[in-house]
């Protein structure tokens, strides 16, 4: 039931998260790893040096994500619903809900008065996940930018 303030991550999003995560890493891991024969590595240009970055950012942050919907997976709702109380602060006498969401990643213990606190997902990987979006999109954009200049001297059109 959507109304439900008890309720944590939907089983079904989790197991297409998993899946949609698993199916992008695997495919990443194996086109970057047919990068790294010596024919390829000859022909490596800056441009496809940040393309690369990007993309195993990409499968650094799959991992990631992965690894914090596994925290949620396998634990049952009575260890989530342990893990509020054992995180609860002091002068919060009782819980009023619990829910989960994808973006960011994370388990969160309501109180009464309107707070909220993350449990059972690390810490670090909301941060890592940020840091390793911006180190994507920054090859990709470095990427892009290296390629169009070099596209332009190579047909020696200054527009």
């Amino acid at each position: 039931m959507a109304s439900d303030p008890w309720q944590g991550h939907d089983v079904g999003g989790l197991f297409v998260g998993l899946f949609a995560g698993s199916t992008i890493l695997m495919a990443l891991t194996v086109y970057l790893g047919s990068r790294l024969s010596p024919g390829t590595l000859r022909r490596y240009t800056p441009s496809r040096v940040c393309r690369d970055v990007s993309l195993a950012a990409v499968a650094a942050g799959a991992v990631l994500y992965l690894w914090g919907l596994l925290h949620v997976l396998l634990t049952d709702e009575q260890e989530q619903a342990e893990e509020c109380e054992a995180r609860r602060p002091a002068d919060v006498p009782r819980l009023v809900g619990r829910r989960g969401d994808f973006v960011p990643l994370r388990l969160v213990c309501e109180t009464p008065n309107g707070h909220d606190y993350p449990v059972l997902i690390p810490d670090y990987i909301n941060p890592a996940l940020a840091v390793l979006l911006l180190l994507a999109l920054g090859g990709a954009a470095a990427s892009g930018l290296l390629n169009r200049a070099r596209r332009r001297a190579f047909t020696g059109r200054s527009a």
